[in-house]
């Protein structure tokens, strides 16, 4: 996600700085280089060794005659984006004042006259969170093109973003927004039918690759909507559905205003006839099961013109047959492409997947070689993160190639 990615981390006197050595370390594992940068309150609270260790890099602890500022932030600085993390109410109001008493917000200035993208973390008691002119600074910097990993208010604290908000944060500010204006709306993850109140009808989809394509699309500028039954996340407005009923009837209201819509739910095929009380333990059951509406013809309908990816998940393993019902689920419902893959991959971090788009035939089965690209089917294969990017970077060029 931050591969190539140079990050000048701020670190500032909230006790939450005790978390960016993790913090550091979190950046590289995504694949970013990293160089710290403290006020003197936050060396009382981590020591600058355990930034240089997490870093590799040394910690710039005062601004000096070599300039670090500008070395870092300025105009042709080593930064690609400046991250104070955390930030106290003192650096965030210094920062709208373009107060430069310490090397952090000497940096925040420069990079803010630099044009080099800056994201905040805010981390303060609640009360100073809630203080006018900390709002008022903060609606400055946010004017200003400041981008925020908001704060989790809780226990009377405004408490540092996780980790995956902040370096989600990170990659807005730094990758291509080839989706930006477009609000993208995302299924994810199985779909629960009662049979009782305590037994259901599910799958294994874990939702793993629906949420890292909503964040995948989060992340080059697009407003997501994420339909699924999961938790919150920082990176989308989250309608959470349990049944295939819930989620087509908060799909199709989202698409209302929607400019896309990536379907990776692995929505039930069936539903039945629940009863509300449950039902005892060694009692015969059968179940009569009826076919549960197709989300994404029922989208389709009602939005003729709507761009919709849909997922076509096989147990098979075989590529030819992958695409094979790809494109005959393409050409039946009008989609931009399909993402394929063989089932097995449910619930693992690594996957691989085939992108069928509309050059995309029957025929391809016998050019595809490998992991090569055949006409109209791509070939991806990694984390799902790197399937997602895939995924969103291939849906920004079908809506940029929208009349």
């Amino acid at each position: 996600m931050l591969s190539g990615v140079n990050v000048a981390l701020g670190v500032t006197g909230s006790i939450a700085a005790v978390t960016t050595v993790e913090l550091a370390h979190e950046l590289r594992r995504r694949g970013a280089s990293v160089r710290a940068v403290t006020t003197p309150s936050a060396t009382n609270i981590v020591h600058p060794w355990a930034l240089e260790f997490a870093t590799e890099h040394d910690v710039v602890t005062e601004v000096t005659g070599d300039v670090e500022h500008v070395e870092l932030c300025g105009r042709d600085g080593w930064a690609d984006v400046l991250l104070i993390a955390p930030a106290t109410a003192n650096t965030v109001g210094k920062m709208a004042g373009a107060i430069d008493d310490t090397p952090v917000t000497t940096c925040a200035t420069t990079a803010l006259g630099a044009d080099t993208p800056v994201v905040v973390a805010p981390a303060m008691h609640e009360p100073m969170y809630d203080h006018p002119g900390v709002l008022g600074a903060l609606d400055t910097l946010e004017s200003w093109g400041v981008t925020f990993a908001d704060p989790r208010v809780e226990e009377g604290k405004a408490k540092i973003a996780d980790e995956e908000a902040i370096v989600t944060e990170v990659a807005r500010a730094t990758t291509p927004d080839s989706l930006a204006g477009n609000h993208v709306v995302v299924t994810a993850g199985a779909t629960k039918e009662y049979i009782d109140p305590i037994r259901i009808i599910t799958n294994r989809a874990s939702g793993k690759t629906g949420r890292a394509v909503a964040r995948a699309c989060y992340v080059r500028g697009a407003d997501v909507t994420l339909v699924h039954d999961g938790p919150e996340v920082p990176y989308a407005d989250v309608l959470r559905v349990e049944t295939a009923d819930e989620m087509l009837e908060a799909t199709t209201a989202a698409c209302a205003t929607g400019d896309a819509l990536v379907s990776a739910a692995a929505i039930s095929d069936f539903t039945a006839d629940a009863v509300g009380e449950k039902i005892r333990s060694g009692s015969p059951l059968s179940l009569n099961l009826e076919p549960t509406p197709k989300l994404i013809d029922t989208v389709r309908e009602q939005y003729p013109d709507l761009p919709i990816v849909g997922f076509k998940a096989e147990t098979s393993g075989d590529d030819a047959a992958m695409i094979e019902e790809a494109v005959k689920l393409r050409d039946r419902v009008g989609l931009a492409f399909v993402v394929a893959n063989d089932a097995s991959v449910m619930g693992e971090d690594d996957t691989r997947v085939l992108l069928v788009g509309e050059a995309a035939s029957e025929t391809t089965q016998a050019q595809l070689v490998g992991e090569g690209d055949a006409a109209g089917v791509e070939v991806v294969s990694g984390t799902k993160n790197v399937v997602a990017g895939r995924v969103a970077d291939k849906l920004g060029r079908v809506l940029a190639a929208e009349p």
